[in-house]
């Protein structure tokens, strides 16, 4: 068979943008680097599907012996339907230069059902594009689809021993809605074809298409030339920021004096403007008045992965794995405390006893984004509520040092309109960064914590153990530094 023109991945791609598409085909070096918390979510998508084929199991797989041949999965799945093979794993079918694999084929009765997995918690649109071009496949090589369902989690699920699979996923049917689409299928992989054999790269402008409804893996390619003050970067900017783009206003520079901004967007715009940082020394101060000693800087690392991996836990629901803790006196002496679960058992109750007797009876608890930590504590007072009490009592004395950032009464130029701690904290304090650790981000932690747990990790646990550390305690640590910069330029 020749290979094939299109594949599921890329009709979808042309779906959203043709440049994206041509790009794909004919320039990949273009695209953006890949991030390892991305790597992450492909494979957890990966492992829910492997999860999913215990629907039906004791199924064939025809998954290709390489992905640059798929000779060998079409000729397996013909040969399993001749045969009457009630599962089929990764079934394949080529129409017209369009390639697709199905996750799970059933065959009963002399009628197909179609399923495809999704790690996502319900069905989106764009899951509705992949059921129809699949559909569409199939049918121009003669399989008749009786129903055909997409697969999901069921984040509502709570683990009580082994899995149960039947429990935690969902099966919708889409079938009504493939069909209406079937037309435009026809249409659309004639049009991609057309731009495929064009030989020029498509005119096509950046939009809100680029991230939507998820980030093109080549806007580092088509955004190069937008200026390094962009309008995109306005705090709270939204859709407005295409209105700007569409009148030719690209640096937050050339936004009109006039033009009606949000109270929280001036000091940035302005900032930019003028070439000068802001520092509301009297919003700071009365601020800062608020907080009582000692100041507890503590910080949370979670875990939520599609599989729950312990009893109580349900899909995707994020709980601690680990703290920093670092307790300022008003003599201004610091001591650090930390914990983190060692990865063979639910750690939460063991956090929750210790976190209790770190963080006292009095002082304010220093966290960033405040919502986060808070939302966990109460997570946690739901699952253990003999501590209810002691947990929810801990949420009173919770401060949030990103509310100067997030208002704008300190604002550096670098900071770029985010008031993150990643872009707050190189801006304040340049010595201090997260580029010279081996984890610099917490979703990386995440990943590298749930594999340890899931026994899937595969590089040196004690050396990454240290490596947990020492990212949780720098969140905490610059967090104390925040502190005093402010105090300092008071």
């Amino acid at each position: 068979m020749e290979k094939h023109i299109l594949s599921k991945s890329t009709f979808v791609k042309g779906l959203k943008c043709h440049k994206a598409l041509y790009l794909y085909k004919n320039h990949r070096e273009l695209m953006d680097e890949i991030s390892d918390n991305q790597k992450a979510i492909f494979q957890q998508g990966t492992n829910v599907g492997l999860i999913a084929q215990q629907l039906f199991p004791a199924g064939k797989d025809a998954s290709p012996e390489n992905y640059w041949d798929y000779t060998s999965s079409y000729e397996k799945t013909a040969k399993w339907i001749s045969e009457g093979e009630e599962v089929i794993y990764e079934a394949a079918f080529q129409y017209e230069g369009v390639l697709v694999l199905l996750d799970i084929l059933v065959q009963k009765d002399g009628l197909f059902y179609a399923y495809e997995v999704k790690s996502s918690t319900e069905v989106k649109d764009y899951h509705l594009q992949d059921a129809s071009v699949q559909y569409w496949v199939m049918k121009g090589c003669g399989i008749e689809i009786k129903d055909f369902f997409i697969v999901h989690v069921n984040n509502q699920y709570v683990r009580k021993g082994a899995i149960d699979v039947q429990a935690l996923f969902a099966k919708e049917s889409v079938l009504a809605q493939a069909l209406e689409l079937q037309v435009q299928v026809a249409q659309q992989v004639a049009a991609m074809k057309d731009v495929l054999s064009g030989g020029l790269v498509p005119d096509i402008d950046i939009g809100p298409h680029c991230s939507d409804p998820f980030a093109c893996d080549f806007m580092g390619h088509c955004w190069k030339n937008m200026p390094a003050d962009s309008v995109f970067d306005i705090t709270y900017i939204g859709a407005k920021a295409w209105d700007l783009y569409n009148e030719g206003i690209l640096s937050i520079k050339e936004v009109p004096d006039d033009y009606p901004l949000q109270e929280r967007q001036r000091p940035q715009v302005e900032a930019e403007k003028t070439g000068k940082g802001v520092f509301n020394a009297a919003e700071i101060q009365s601020f800062l008045n608020d907080w009582t000693f000692p100041l507890y800087f503590f910080d949370f690392e979670t875990i939520g992965p599609a599989i729950p991996l312990y009893d109580g836990t349900s899909p995707y629901k994020q709980f601690p794995f680990q703290y920093s803790l670092h307790i300022m006196q008003e003599n201004g002496e610091v001591e650090h405390l930390e914990f983190l679960g060692d990865g063979k058992q639910d750690p939460r109750e063991d956090l929750m006893r210790q976190m209790i007797r770190d963080l006292g009876n009095d002082g304010s608890i220093v966290t960033y984004n405040m919502g986060f930590e808070k939302g966990k504590i109460n997570d946690l007072a739901e699952a253990f509520p003999d501590f209810s009490e002691q947990l929810l009592a801990l949420n009173e004395r919770v401060v949030d040092l990103i509310i100067p950032f997030k208002q704008h009464w300190c604002y550096n130029l670098d900071m770029k309109g985010s008031a993150s701690i990643k872009a707050v904290l190189p801006s304040l304090i340049p010595s201090l960064s997260y580029k010279d650790l081996e984890i610099q981000e917490g979703g990386t932690a995440s990943n590298v914590y749930a594999a340890m747990c899931a026994g899937t990790f595969e590089g040196d646990e004690v050396k990454t153990t240290q490596d947990l550390i020492e990212y949780c305690k720098l969140d905490t640590w610059a967090m104390v530094e925040i502190y005093r910069y402010l105090l300092n330029k008071l």
